[in-house]
């Protein structure tokens, strides 16, 4: 049993939305929603948020409708993120809004369609989702008059770029000093709620992928007992409800066994978290920054215990014949599309087609090809690849 004691209120380390960084672009403040709680709304009524219905999780939408797509992970993250931050008095709509933003920049065909993308722009800059998620609410979105964007907070900004390699830290406060990138390159570390957005990712793709990976077969209840985080729980399971044992109960037992893993890990993040603030002393977000560590955090032996059932789901699940199979047609969608558009781009929409016009070299002009591509959804990208090359790659 972890130790809790749940703080009630913000707590002294969480983001107070009064004391922002702000906006880019300077925007009066509403009489009802606060600035974070203006981000999530921005955020959800975003075209890229819609567009993450379908795009993939791990099997291509088309594939089964009960299926986890980029818009049902990031409610489920979301979900998470809220639950943990209330326990630890942090501010619930920035760790909500950051939840939610975390996956905009996705590509169709989840990491096979990254992996492909960044082949393709490798002499120009190379592509990265999490980049593109915060290129996507900085740039792409175009829903206001006066800016691209969606003009969201630092503290929100900061939080989706949750990683970034020294070189594109570097482009970037070049083009933003002392601004979301900076941290990379100081060593400092991000706020509370970005750091639980992470790591509710982590908890929500290993449980759901579980759940869809039983559900198609691929994977089995008897192939899970070889990992100790989930046989834990299905001893469990079976001790607290014997009669799960039998055949027809198998989807019930598979959900016993989901749900005990995450209230177990959500309360040893908490626990864990509230150890590392207690022994560390920090008192401010300033002192969080400053503070040389994660704190929000598994302890050492749930860590390890996730991190081999993530091992699994590689080998057994992201790396399956039936899955690499689907991969490797989604990929050659993605790189041909992308030779196409890049060679002939007035075939993009107008917008797409007029930044590739008026590029002032080709690396502007691959860019704005990586941007349409990445901002498709599976069955866009499948119908256009059908529609431009005559192949039936990915049936519908």
């Amino acid at each position: 049993m972890h130790d809790i004691t749940p703080i009630t209120g913000p707590a002294p380390w969480a983001c107070d939305p009064t004391g922002t960084r702000g906006r880019r672009y300077p925007e009066a403040p509403t009489p009802t929603r606060n600035d974070h709680q203006r981000d999530r709304d921005r955020i959800v009524h975003s075209s890229a948020f819609r567009r993450l219905v379908y795009k993939t999780q791990v099997f291509v939408n088309h594939e089964g409708d009960l299926f986890r797509t980029r818009l049902t992970h990031s409610l489920e993250v979301a979900q998470l993120g809220r639950s943990i931050g209330r326990s630890l008095g942090l501010n619930e709509d920035l760790v909500e809004a950051i939840c939610l933003a975390h996956d905009l920049g996705h590509t169709p065909f989840g990491h096979a369609g990254q992996d492909a993308l960044n082949e393709c722009m490798r002499d120009w800059g190379g592509f990265e989702h999490n980049l593109q998620s915060l290129r996507v609410v900085d740039t792409l979105e175009q829903r206001y008059p006066d800016f691209d964007g969606l003009n969201l907070t630092f503290e929100t900004r900061e939080g989706i770029l949750k990683h970034c390699s020294q070189r594109h830290a570097q482009l970037l406060e070049e083009q933003e000093p002392n601004g979301v990138a900076a941290r990379f390159l100081r060593g400092e570390q991000p706020s509370l709620e970005a750091q639980l957005a992470n790591l509710a990712d982590a908890i929500a793709y290993n449980a759901h992928d579980v759940d869809d990976g039983v559900r198609s077969g691929l994977i089995t209840l008897e192939q899970l007992q070889a990992v100790p985080l989930f046989a834990h729980y299905h001893q469990q399971a079976l001790a607290q409800h014997p009669h799960l044992a039998q055949p027809e109960a198998e989807r019930r037992l598979l959900y016993a066994c989901i749900r005990l893993m995450l209230s177990d890990q959500v309360y040893d993040v908490i626990a864990t978290t509230q150890t590392n603030l207690a022994r560390t002393g920090v008192a401010s977000v300033h002192d969080v920054r400053q503070c040389g560590q994660r704190l929000v955090a598994f302890s050492a032996e749930m860590h390890q215990r996730s991190q081999a059932l993530k091992t699994f789901l590689l080998h057994q699940l992201y790396r399956h014949p039936q899955v690499m199979h689907t991969m490797e047609a989604a990929q050659q969608v993605v790189r041909e599309l992308f030779a196409h558009h890049l060679h002939q781009p007035d075939d993009m929409p107008a917008r797409f087609a007029q930044r590739a016009a008026q590029a002032a070299d080709e690396a502007e002009r691959a860019r704005a090809v990586a941007d349409f591509i990445a901002g498709m959804t599976d069955r866009y990208a499948i119908s256009t690849h059908t529609r431009l090359t005559g192949q039936h790659l990915l049936a519908q």
